[in-house]
């Protein structure tokens, strides 16, 4: 996900989305560890978008208060 999607999401979508991608991130991090990903640069992808949207959900918070 790009950063200029994320930034046109309301905060509380972006909670929302934290919350169901990190759901999926333990998800793939199990499967994983069971049995092999057929693409695990997906993990990584998944936890920079992670990432990209706390980043991003931080800055709208400290612009919100100024």
């Amino acid at each position: 996900m790009k950063s200029s999607e994320i930034k046109e999401m309301a905060p509380q979508e972006i909670e929302e989305r934290i919350d169901t991608l990190s759901q999926e991130l333990v998800r793939m991090k199990l499967n994983h560890t069971i049995s092999p990903l057929e693409n695990p640069m997906k993990i990584k992808h998944t936890r920079r978008d992670i990432a990209r949207m706390k980043t991003i959900l931080r800055q709208k918070q400290l612009n919100e208060k100024q």
